[in-house]
């Protein structure tokens, strides 16, 4: 499917700007409300998982609205979910810029971004703005879950305390929360993930907060298969809700023909499909039914949906394509989706997750 003149105007125009300049520009117009309004979700799309109802299974990835500041323009995008955030305890620069990169050859993006952001006050504030915008428009926007994406600060981090404390923060405001230990930008995180730390934070979260919306943990797609059993099962047994397989990788797949292929930072877009696709497949025989998974990495077509659902996904997000594609990408998406859907037989989102169980 074609791009829409708009899309293919807004890419252009974002396309000719470096890229973190391009970002902010696309995050304040949309802050602004200027951003496109896709067609109501039929029925078919809609999905149910960890308690929730979604219109649809595509959402956005974390790291698009870091700050919370467009939430409503990006449901109103069409996403059938938008993760906000990672936001830390405190604000921070991040690393120093340059800091993003288009590998436009390869349709992928580096970045080593550092959790650039506002802080957990001003990332609630604009929570709590948007839920009360949110109450008032119709019931379309209200179906939308909005999820906020939590990490720790570069200096001084103690995430026994950071964690807990974010989540009783947002817990409030948020449909579900993302535990972030899988970003290659901050010194030290992605050793957060062995299960037995995994198992500390978690408990440490449910002790400090009597009451949580469901909990997610995002992988990183470098894991040690052989870790990943004991990882999953420390995750279900710390009473996660769901795991987000995967994050942005610090391989370089041999293929890659930008130069700016030694660039550092985490890699993402097309040359993660296959990764993630394949960690899928490893993860999702191990949840055994247990909390739900969202696959991330690589997606830009209705198949590639359909793919993962067929594999075992409950849902999926992107973010790299949408840079590429422009915002009609998210509408091409679902049609092609449903497109598959029906030619494979199946009535729904849930008819074809249902079947691969």
């Amino acid at each position: 499917m074609a791009l829409s003149p708009f899309s293919r105007l807004a890419t252009k125009l974002f396309h000719g700007l470096d890229p973190e300049s391009a970002h902010e520009a696309a995050i304040e117009t949309l802050a602004l409300g200027l951003g496109p309004n896709a067609p109501k979700d039929v029925p078919a799309l809609s999905t149910r998982c960890m308690g929730l109802r979604f219109p649809n299974p595509v959402g956005l990835a974390a790291g698009f609205d870091k700050n919370a500041r467009a939430p409503m323009a990006l449901a109103r995008m069409g996403f059938g979910h938008v993760e906000c955030g990672t936001v830390t305890p405190r604000p921070q620069e991040g690393n120093p810029k340059p800091r993003l990169f288009r590998l436009t050859e390869d349709a992928a993006i580096i970045n080593r971004m550092g959790f650039n952001g506002c802080g957990i006050e001003s990332f609630t504030r604009r929570l709590e703005r948007f839920r009360t915008l949110q109450a008032g428009r119709n019931a379309v926007l209200r179906s939308v879950p909005v999820g906020a994406n939590l990490g720790i600060n570069k200096i001084d981090a103690r995430p026994l305390e950071d964690y807990p404390y974010l989540a009783s923060r947002v817990a409030p405001l948020a449909d579900y929360i993302t535990i972030n230990l899988s970003s290659p930008n901050t010194p030290g995180l992605r050793d957060l993930q062995s299960a037995s730390t995994l198992g500390d934070i978690l408990q440490a979260i449910t002790r400090a907060n009597a009451s949580l919306p469901p909990l997610l943990v995002k992988l990183a797609p470098d894991l040690d298969p052989d870790a990943l059993p004991d990882i999953v099962e420390a995750a279900s047994e710390g009473g996660a809700a769901g795991l987000i397989v995967n994050n942005t990788t610090i391989s370089r797949p041999p293929s890659l023909r930008s130069p700016l292929v030694t660039e550092t930072g985490g890699l993402s877009g097309r040359p993660l499909a296959q990764l993630s696709l394949q960690m899928l497949k490893r993860v999702v025989p191990l949840v055994k039914g247990r909390m739900a998974v969202i696959s991330c990495g690589g997606i830009e077509s209705g198949f590639d949906v359909f793919e993962r659902l067929r594999s075992g996904a409950d849902m999926v997000q992107i973010y790299s394509a949408l840079i590429y594609h422009g915002p009609a990408l998210v509408t091409r998406i679902k049609s092609e989706l449903l497109h598959e859907i029906y030619r494979a037989g199946f009535d729904s989102v849930d008819d074809l997750k249902s079947a691969g169980r």
